[in-house]
């Protein structure tokens, strides 16, 4: 036992003291908010910037409706037959032509935009919807009947989303909140496992290659060193999730200083509200019902957010520890990184199905039979479970999904110590996988 702390130790400290660790785990969450906040900003300001001057020619005499310019599109009516503008077209001001061909109203067919440049997904869209609502005006104007009152006939519905608790009373719930929160654990989810899965299986290559494993297993077994290697890096992945936790909650309260003031989050004229956790969630005096600011953080009040956290944890470190273990056998059976390819398939399929499966079947049913059994499988339960949990998972499913990851882990340690112990030392030889499978029957 003391020969994998020491092994523990080493692979913590010798990850945890470089440079790279430290730059990436403070810049990770900076790198990721500004990444997403660029993309929105962009989106944002690159449909406000735009502006596509269109002449529209009209040969559909049905259609005596006109198409309104607005601050993206300008529409401007000329004279002139199809053939003629287009032949002058090139010295012209405008950048697209909207011809409207002769065709019935119910059916609206023939309608084309021609440039000399392709018109993108977007201003096709809104000057569809644009020729849509024109032709729909027309329909309305010729059955008398006016906009206004098909707009009174319009009725906005607001459903709040209850639970029902074991004790029979009602528990406030949010299908938005639970659906961002499951999806931004199942992808971190993901993306933790792959990354640090990896991790173990190229230290594992690096130490075989330069042939120090030779002298380490003069001290101490295969099996201790896989499972120190294994929990080691497992602690590094653990350290540097709970400082992303840290950073990006302090970056996010600074983020929204920025945004809103100063004055609007002083917590003694705030709001205070409490999630079912007890987890408390300050909201600004200034924020009304309707406001995006207090919407979400109702939402996130009817989630037991501390429950979340820890079954996330629990989750991570069984996921990656059930493949990591797999990892590690994969590194002790080849001599280079580009050998592994041929072994990695075969263990990441289950997680990329699960990874697909949850985002999608699991998200849209998390109460359905799919995402029991994905939950439950260690394979796939990493993921699932973290996608489901917002949603409200019984305590005796929970419980034997975390009990069946436990056993599975030491199913695939079994199994990748079997292989570690023969590959660690195997060199110059391409292995197969059929060669893996006769190591299992090897004596010690």
């Amino acid at each position: 036992m003391n020969k994998i702390l020491l092994i523990i130790q080493r692979e913590y400290l010798s990850r945890v003291k470089k440079k790279s660790f430290i730059v990436m785990t403070l810049l990770t969450p900076i790198i990721i908010a500004a990444f997403y906040g660029l993309i929105i900003y962009f989106s944002i300001e690159g449909v406000k910037g735009t502006h596509s001057k269109v002449a529209v020619v009209n040969n559909n005499k049905a259609l005596t409706e006109q198409l309104s310019s607005n601050k993206n599109i300008s529409y401007t009516y000329v004279g002139q037959s199809l053939e003629d503008l287009k032949a002058s077209f090139k010295k012209s001001d405008y950048d697209y032509i909207l011809y409207l061909p002769p065709f019935e109203l119910s059916k609206p067919t023939g309608i084309q935009l021609l440039g000399t440049k392709q018109a993108g997904l977007s201003l096709n869209g809104r000057i569809s919807g644009d020729v849509e609502n024109m032709i729909r005006n027309q329909k309305l104007k010729a059955s008398g009947i006016a906009q206004a009152d098909l707009d009174g006939l319009k009725t906005n519905v607001d459903i709040d989303n209850k639970k029902i608790g074991e004790s029979g009373k009602e528990e406030d719930s949010s299908a938005g909140a639970s659906t961002i929160i499951g999806t931004v654990a199942g992808i971190l989810m993901f993306m933790f496992i792959m990354l640090y899965g990896i991790q173990v299986m190229r230290g594992v290559i690096e130490e075989k290659t330069s042939r120090i494993i030779e002298i380490m297993i003069s001290s101490v077994k295969p099996f201790q060193l896989m499972m120190g290697k294994i929990v080691g890096i497992a602690l590094v992945g653990l350290t540097q999730f709970i400082l992303w936790i840290v950073l990006t909650a302090s970056i996010s309260t600074v983020a929204v200083t920025a945004f809103v003031g100063k004055d609007k989050l002083k917590e003694s004229s705030g709001m205070v509200l409490k999630a079912k956790d007890g987890t408390t969630i300050n909201t600004p005096a200034t924020a009304t019902v309707d406001s995006p600011v207090l919407s979400m953080q109702k939402s996130l009040a009817s989630l037991p957010l501390t429950k979340i956290i820890l079954v996330f944890i629990f989750f991570f470190i069984g996921g990656y520890l059930f493949y990591s273990a797999l990892y590690a056998a994969i590194g002790s059976a080849v001599d280079s990184e580009t050998e592994t390819q041929q072994f990695m398939m075969p263990v990441m399929m289950p997680l990329l199905v699960g990874y697909a499966l949850s985002l999608s079947v699991v998200a849209n049913d998390p109460y359905g039979p799919i995402a029991f059994w994905l939950s439950m499988i260690p394979f796939t339960s990493p993921i699932a479970m973290v996608v489901r949990l917002p949603y409200g998972v019984p305590d005796w499913q929970l419980a034997l999904s975390m009990l069946i990851l436990v056993v599975g882990f030491i199913g695939t340690v079994w199994l990748a110590s079997r292989i570690y112990r023969v590959g660690i030392l195997m060199y110059g030889k391409k292995t197969s996988l059929k060669e893996m499978i006769k190591w299992f029957s090897y004596k010690n």
